[in-house]
């Protein structure tokens, strides 16, 4: 007698998400309920879990990069007061001034593995790509969200600010890193004036096809003077898809 096929097995090779688990009495099978206890786990350590910035900055080498950090002088006040993430520390020193085309911030969001695992990667491929832009130092912006890019930016005098940071790690993925693009930054700049390239991560966009895609959006932005919703992503979505081997999902 044939072992009847499961009809969820097609689904589950084409996703991560958690489909037809089964069940063991009224619960879920012992492996099913472990491996999510352990996203569970993963995800909490990455939310509170500290960037090791020293190994960032080593691994941005010889690239130039400089601390700072925003006005949450703890992890714990970081999480419960968002606002705090947004500003500078008032005692941040003075920045270098530019003008700069493009300052690029690695902030730790609510992702420390994101920023270690790919940060440095993403950096290191745009300075490849952009030879000829003026490129400000790395900032290395502790306990920061992404609006915090928007007074590094206006500091610096950077036409271009490009926020890397850890994204809110979920079930299926808990290091997943966000890329925030803003022209002529400033601090109160609105969320509709960014474009946003996100899920760059082990299982979803490559570091490297990240800055592919980052590289388009800046000479974009610079060509037509802004970013946000007046900038429509149209970037060759072969090259992506090529990367990897299959269809890329447009995050713009």
């Amino acid at each position: 007698m044939s072992t009847p096929t499961d009809p969820f097995e097609r689904l589950r090779r084409l996703t991560r998400a958690r489909v037809a688990l089964g069940r063991a009495g009224d619960g879920l099978p012992t492996e099913a309920l472990l491996a999510f206890q352990m996203a569970h786990a993963k995800a909490r350590d990455a939310v509170h879990g500290r960037v090791n910035f020293d190994a960032v900055a080593s691994a941005l080498a010889p690239l130039e990069s400089l601390g700072v950090k925003s006005g949450a002088v703890d992890r714990a006040t970081y999480l419960r007061r968002p606002d705090l993430g947004r500003s500078l520390s008032p005692a941040t020193e003075t920045l270098p001034e530019g003008p700069f085309d493009l300052v690029i911030v690695v902030a730790d969001g609510l992702s420390s593995v994101a920023v270690e695992h790919f940060a440095a990667e993403v950096v290191t491929r745009l300075k490849s790509l952009l030879p000829d832009l003026a490129l400000g130092p790395i900032v290395l912006a502790e306990q920061g969200r992404v609006a915090i890019g928007d007074e590094i930016g206006a500091r610096m005098g950077a036409g271009l600010v490009l926020v890397l940071i850890g994204e809110r790690p979920g079930l299926s993925s808990a290091d997943s890193l966000g890329a925030y693009l803003t022209f002529a930054p400033k601090p109160g700049t609105r969320d509709s004036a960014r474009n946003c390239v996100s899920n760059i991560h082990a299982h979803g966009l490559s570091p490297a096809a990240a800055a592919d895609k980052l590289t388009w959006l800046i000479r974009e932005a610079l060509r037509l003077k802004l970013t946000g919703v007046g900038l429509k992503e149209a970037a060759p979505g072969e090259m992506l898809a090529a990367e990897q081997g299959r269809p890329m999902l447009d995050h713009g």
